[in-house]
């Protein structure tokens, strides 16, 4: 989810302030992005087949799921059929396959100009589509599509969309106060077990304020008060994910147990059933005053209990969870100089103790350093990296160096790291590069930051398929630099790799000197 009034269709006050040759496996050479014509249209290219291929019935998935997982890894899987096919469009299968996928075969797409065409709802169609080749269990979800699994086309999707709009708007004043009390905790905690243990795990601490703060936010109840469901939530939420997100998981088991028992089989939901169950009731009191609202906006009432639960705590909780690690690790890694200009831009717009009156939207758009460094990080590492959509019709498709014929029914699967990393549109697109986003460049380069399932320069609606949340889901990776840098002028960390993003442990806080 994400908040700017920008993005309530019906209102629009914008909360950023904004008026609205040969191919490597680097995907080389800049050249503008192109559009997806349709088979009438004229192109710079011959119209060709895709390459690539699916091998055997069942054999080729299951070699191509062992390439994935075991033998190749995720990005040496997709470059090395770059190399093969000489092409960022190819055909391959995609996990998890045999037996949890009924038809595991894609068309690839790994270039800035072909990905787009993901998200233009008149082309493909989203339904079920929102894990891919595969649909977890209903049985997760209270026995409803959650809105992420439904096309734009489908009347629910509409109704549901608009109740998320619809609780964006009305809680937008919680938004900045909340998050400055659940970062206060965080970083209170984090100094503190720092200070006693030398150093301290930020994950799971993220994690559990980053739940507190949803639940206050959105539902205005402390979920650790009386009645609340204390600090579960975290624990819940991830064994409820690792149901749904299983098959497209490495979790550090033994490879031959992690195939068997992720990869080929979908876990059953009564693993889960019962936290399910508690975490819905907590919703169902704690959310009471948003499901009157949905109801009167045409919604039963346990349809749109599971569906705030499946936004906040799969949706926006899960975006939160992955990219807040994310920001911190490319901040580290970024150093001193980086450090340095961004508390000088925070402190000059804000003074060294701002009180939250201060730190509004408006104020965070005289930011342009950490606007940018935060538009940085969706672009190096999207929080999330595939998606998918299936062609409504016979259609020819771009990349930048070639056109290709796709046909009404073919699944397409668009890995969006290879598409914001693309050397075409991107200078040094593998570096980080905190003011990539500032000067006469940003609008231009900003149309090429995709991880809302739609470009930067887009915004939700009902009838699209890109994150009602967008402009929340920024707003407060802004406001957890803000926090930081208030706090520290630098900052250590050790970096492991998690099932999804990384694990950050902070070894080292040096605290901002008075102004």
């Amino acid at each position: 989810m994400a908040l700017s009034v920008s993005m309530f269709s019906m209102v629009k006050p914008d909360f950023r302030g904004r008026r609205m040759s040969r191919i490597s496996a680097s995907i080389s050479e800049k050249a503008p992005s192109s559009t997806t014509p349709s088979p009438s249209t004229t192109t710079k290219f011959p119209v060709v087949e895709v390459p690539g291929g699916y091998g055997l019935p069942f054999v080729g998935a299951v070699a191509d799921r062992l390439n994935y997982f075991w033998f190749q890894g995720k990005e040496e899987f997709f470059k090395s059929r770059i190399q093969r096919y000489q092409s960022t469009v190819f055909r391959t299968n995609m996990p998890p396959g045999p037996f949890i996928a009924d038809d595991p075969r894609v068309v690839v797409l790994l270039d800035g100009a072909s990905f787009p065409v993901l998200f233009d709802v008149d082309k493909v169609e989203k339904r079920n589509l929102f894990t891919g080749t595969y649909m977890p269990s209903t049985e997760l979800t209270g026995g409803f599509r959650t809105v992420s699994y439904l096309d734009p086309s489908e009347e629910s999707h509409q109704k549901i969309k608009r109740f998320i709009f619809s609780l964006l708007k009305s809680r937008r004043d919680k938004f900045i106060p909340e998050f400055r009390s659940a970062m206060a905790e965080l970083f209170t905690g984090i100094e503190s077990t720092l200070a006693t243990k030398g150093k301290a795990e930020f994950n799971s601490a993220n994690q559990q304020a980053c739940f507190n703060y949803l639940s206050r936010a959105f539902l205005g109840r402390d979920p650790t008060a009386p009645g609340g469901i204390g600090t579960d939530g975290p624990s819940i939420i991830k064994k409820w994910v690792l149901l749904q997100l299983g098959p497209l998981l490495s979790v550090g088991l033994p490879k031959p147990l992690e195939e068997l028992l992720l990869h080929t089989f979908p876990l059953p939901p009564v693993l889960v059933k019962r936290d399910y169950e508690r975490l819905l009731a907590y919703f169902r009191t704690a959310g009471s005053a948003a499901l009157d609202e949905a109801e009167a906006l045409g919604i039963g009432r346990e349809e749109a209990c599971n569906n705030l639960l499946f936004t906040i705590c799969f949706n926006t909780y899960g975006g939160m969870t992955i990219l807040f690690p994310n920001i911190v690790k490319w901040l580290a890694r970024a150093g001193p100089k980086v450090h340095r200009e961004l508390v000088q831009e925070i402190r000059q717009t804000l003074g060294s103790s701002p009180s939250a009156s201060k730190i509004t939207p408006a104020a965070l758009e005289r930011m342009p350093l950490v606007c940018s460094a935060v538009y940085e990080v969706l672009r190096i590492e999207p929080p999330v990296s595939t998606q998918y959509g299936k062609a409504k019709r016979d259609m020819v498709l771009e990349s930048h160096t070639g056109a290709f014929r796709i046909r009404a029914g073919d699944m397409l699967c668009g890995y969006q790291p290879f598409a914001t990393r693309d050397a075409r549109i991107f200078d040094d697109p593998e570096s980080f590069v905190a003011d990539r986003f500032v000067g006469p460049d940003k609008d231009r380069l900003l149309r090429h930051v995709l991880w809302s399932n739609g470009r930067e320069t887009d915004e939700p609606t009902e009838s699209n398929k890109q994150c009602a949340g967008k402009d929340l889901m920024v707003l407060l990776a802004r406001l957890l630099l803000v926090e930081i840098f208030l706090r520290y002028e630098s900052f250590d960390i050790e970096v492991a790799t998690a099932p999804l993003g990384s694990t950050i442990t902070i070894t080292s806080l040096r605290r901002n000197s008075p102004a």
